[in-house]
Parts: structure tokens; sequence; C-alpha cells
């Protein structure tokens, strides 16, 4: 392929606090960005004012091509590279609505949580597909405005290939987000994004069912072991599908240890090194919006691997249960619930 970077057409398909960020940064190293957004409020907060993206070291407007879901089939550009920030759950419906525009030798590269690549490649083909684990803490509750508490020093990424097929492309995609942070390739996408997912396991939905923050739910007596041991149960299943243990988040190597040490070592990393104070989690933003969750991509999909296997994954199965109680109205989100999670 012949086209450079400057040249290719990049959509952003899910332009919520992470993927606006992510997008205001390749626009202003300038790529050739457009924003495709479910939220009506926040496309026409864009179009009036900009993405304002508040982080800790700086302030930045920045006014980016915005488009609504509606208008998607008016579009007759073809995409070179799609970032799919939306939640796990809209995954394949997203791909089915942007594939026409992906170009016949595009990349669609999933940045959500959850194991969605098999559900990308099924859509828009193995050979277009492109994972990646990041790791950048944002939010947002007024439309047009995200606060990012990750600097793009601190920010982190990994992509790999979803197989062969999209072997030595991976560059395409490093050279991009290296425009908001820190980019490491993985030739073992599927272990990278599996490992995501012990460390959200570990920390979104318990936290949150405590309306907590993850450093302030780790310091109520008990909670620590609890999620550790949620994410162990998600790191035990990962080894057990056939996946390794790798670093991410800056991890390294020898530092990584058994399935029974790694839920521990990135609730450390996590805490130590992402995390500040007041920070809401994906999930506790979620349920202050009134929106679901993703519980059923994250511990949910522990709990559904484990039957498969033939175990069981108590925690992950009590987090779920305690989740959907709270997402059907039954209970509410609020300190009291430890004594459900360690019942």
């Amino acid at each position: 392929m012949d086209t450079t970077l400057s040249e290719k057409k990049i959509a952003v398909l899910g332009s919520g606090a992470n993927g606006a960020s992510i997008g205001a940064d390749l626009f202003r190293a300038g790529h050739d960005v457009s924003f495709i957004e479910q939220w009506p409020e926040h496309v026409e907060a864009i179009r009036a004012n900009g993405i304002r993206v508040e982080m800790p070291d700086v302030t930045e407007t920045t006014r980016v091509p915005v488009f609504h879901l509606c208008e998607v089939a008016t579009l007759r550009e073809q995409f070179d590279v799609v970032l799919v920030l939306v939640k796990a759950y809209d995954t394949r419906w997203a791909c089915e609505l942007i594939k026409p525009h992906v170009k016949s030798d595009g990349l669609v590269v999933g940045m959500q949580n959850g194991m969605t690549i098999d559900a990308m490649a099924d859509v828009v083909g193995a050979e277009r597909t492109i994972g990646s684990v990041i790791e950048i803490a944002s939010t947002m509750f007024i439309p047009g405005i995200v606060q990012r508490d990750t600097t793009r020093a601190k920010s982190w990424y990994a992509v790999g290939a979803f197989d062969t097929k999209a072997q030595g492309r991976e560059e395409e995609v490093a050279s991009l987000l290296r425009q908001s942070g820190h980019v490491e390739i993985t030739s073992d996408i599927r272990s990278a994004k599996w490992m995501k997912l012990v460390a959200n396991a570990t920390e979104l939905v318990p936290s949150a069912i405590l309306d907590m923050t993850v450093m302030e739910a780790v310091e109520v007596p008990g909670m620590r072991e609890f999620m550790t041991e949620a994410g162990r149960e998600a790191a035990r299943t990962a080894v057990e599908l056939g996946n390794h243990l790798v670093p991410i988040l800056g991890l390294r190597e020898e530092n990584i240890g058994t399935a029974e040490d790694f839920a521990e070592q990135l609730l450390g990393v996590v805490h130590d090194e992402y995390s500040i104070p007041g920070q809401k989690t994906t999930v506790l933003q979620d349920w202050t919006k009134g929106r679901r969750s993703e519980v059923d991509q994250v511990n949910g999909l522990v709990v559904e691997q484990q039957r498969k296997l033939g175990g069981k994954a108590p925690v992950n199965e009590r987090i779920v249960e305690i989740a959907h109680k709270i997402e059907s109205g039954e209970i509410n989100r609020e300190a009291g619930n430890v004594d459900l999670l360690l019942a």
C-alpha cells in the first residue's frame, strides 16, 4: 500500500470519552479523522464548539468532523482505518454498520473491553481485524467535554493482528496511536486482551457495586481479597482456554508469576500507576448515567467460559448476579452491598 499516514482516512466509531480523546490526538497530529457517535447531544456539541479534552497537564479544544449514526448511510467515502470504541455489547451491529465504508484493504481496530475481536473478524474479515488493549482513563458527563485523567505520557496501548492474514500490518495502527500514548506491538493479541479482561474483572464491577472508585473499594475490609480472587478466576480461565500470561500495562515478563499471582500484580499496577482519587470506572459511569454496563462481557464471560470448561467461577458469578440486580432496579449500588459480595 502506498497511502501515506497523512492521507489515510480514519473513523472513530464510538466517540465517547476515550474515543473522542484518542481521535482528537490523531486529528491534532495532522491525520484525517472523523467521529461517528450515537449520543445526539454530544454530536451537536462537538459541531458547535469542538471536542474539549481536559487533561492534567493541558486542556485542548479540537474541531473534528462528526457524524450521527443515522448519517453513516449518507457517507460516500471509505475509511482506511476504523477505531472501534463502542461498548463491547454493541460490537457486532456497529461493525455491520461501518463495514460498507471500510476499504477492501482497510483495517478495523477493536479497542473496547472484553473479547470483541472474534465478532469483529466475523463481520469485517480476519484479514482486516486488528485487536487492541488500551489503558486510558476518561470520563464524560457533559456533551462535548472529556475529562481525561491520563496524560499522553501515561497512556498505554497494545496492538496485534487477529490472525496471520493481518500480520505485518500492526505498525499501520501503532504509528497512529503513538500520537496518543506509548504503544507496544504484540504477537498474541488474544492473550493480551484476556489479560486486560483479568484486570477489568478484578476492578470495574466490584467497585461500582459499592458505588465507589477502585481506590476506595480496595480499602474496604475484605474487598481487596475479593477483587483479587475475581481476577484469579479470570486468569485461570484464560490459561485453561489456551492463552498465555503476557505482560501488559508496563508489567515485566519476569514479574508475571503464576495465574494466581497475576491478578494481584495487575490490581497493584492499576491502583498505583493509573488510578487517581475520585476516578470513576466505566461501569460506575454507565450506572450513574442510567446505562447498562459491560458486566456480561467481562465477569459474565469468565462465568460462561468456565461453564464450557466444566468448571465454576463463583466469585464472578456473585458479581454478575448482584450487578444484574442493580441494573434491574431491584437493589441500589451502595457501600452496604459489601455484605452481599462477601457473603
